[in-house]
This record gives C-alpha cells, sequence and structure tokens, in this order.
C-alpha cells in the first residue's frame, strides 16, 4: 500500500471507530424514543431502526475485518451531542403530545443525516482505498439511513406535524 493510502485507511479506521461507537450507542437509545414516543407509527419506526441498527453494529464488525482490524470504538461526540439532545427532548416535552413527536422525529433525523453524511464519506474512501467489498457493506447501510429519513419525513409531514397546534 501507498504512504497516501495508509493514511488514508489510518484515517477511514478512524472514522470506523466513531460511526461503529454510534451505532452502538443509538442501539441503546432507540428504545428509549420508542417508548417515548405518543404515535404507534413513529413507535414502530424507532422500533424497526432498532432492530435494523443493531444490523448497522454487525456490519461495521464485518467492515472491520475485511480491512484486516480490530473492531473497536471511539466515542464520537457528535453523535453523543446529538443523541443527548434526544433525551433532552424527552425530558423537556409533555408526554403524549405532538410537541414531543415532532421532537423525536427531528432528533431522530439529526441522527439520521448525521450517519447519511458519514457512510457516504466512508463508502467512498474504501472505494478509492480499494476496499470494494466494505464499500459495498457500507453502501447497504447508507441505503437504509436514507429510507429511515424518509419515514421520518413521510410521519411528521402526513401525521405528527398535522396534529400540532
Amino acid at each position: 500500500m501507498k504512504a497516501t493510502n495508509l493514511k488514508l485507511k489510518e484515517f477511514f479506521v478512524h472514522q470506523l471507530k466513531d460511526i461503529y461507537w454510534g451505532e452502538k450507542r443509538l442501539v441503546k437509545t432507540l428504545p428509549k424514543l420508542q417508548e417515548a414516543a405518543t404515535t404507534p407509527e413513529l413507535k414502530d419506526a424507532f422500533g424497526q431502526h432498532q432492530r435494523q441498527t443493531q444490523t448497522h453494529v454487525e456490519r461495521l464488525e464485518q467492515v472491520f475485518g475485511m480491512v484486516n482490524e480490530k473492531a473497536d470504538s471511539t466515542k464520537n461526540p457528535a453523535m453523543a451531542g446529538i443523541l443527548d439532545e434526544s433525551e433532552d427532548i424527552i425530558d423537556e416535552t409533555t408526554k403524549g403530545t405532538a410537541q414531543r413527536d415532532a421532537g423525536l422525529i427531528l432528533a431522530g433525523q439529526k441522527a439520521e443525516h448525521y450517519k447519511i453524511a458519514t457512510y457516504n464519506g466512508l463508502a467512498n474512501l474504501a472505494q478509492t482505498i480499494g476496499y470494494n467489498n466494505a464499500a459495498d457493506v457500507l453502501r447497504k447501510t447508507l441505503a437504509e439511513d436514507r429510507a429511515a429519513d424518509a419515514l421520518l419525513t413521510q410521519i411528521a409531514e402526513h401525521n405528527v406535524n398535522y396534529q400540532l397546534n
């Protein structure tokens, strides 16, 4: 591997560790969001995404193996902030209200947008370095996160936002 690619791989692995931490934390946070949600459709979306996020964790473990690295995590301050904010929304809104659901959707979309940007960048880096199989795996997760974001938008636009006074 060229020196340039070694530096790229080092950066790539660091970013993998960041998103691995974020995904593992999200697996623990999504049940709290599901419990706090009022709308059955939103509860279902958070539950479905929690199961999907567990798959994302497993895929990242596969990617670590594909690039001959040990699956390890580094605290991801961006995801930590986004997920802490989602818990603040629960604390600062009234149970059973559309306001809380709107806040939870916004928090969920912030997490998804961060993940979309990360997985897109990771897939491109993997491709550049020559880890084509890893890029393919990362793109599967990217597609699922885009779909999760679209579902949250649909729930907001066709349900929750119309309940706000």
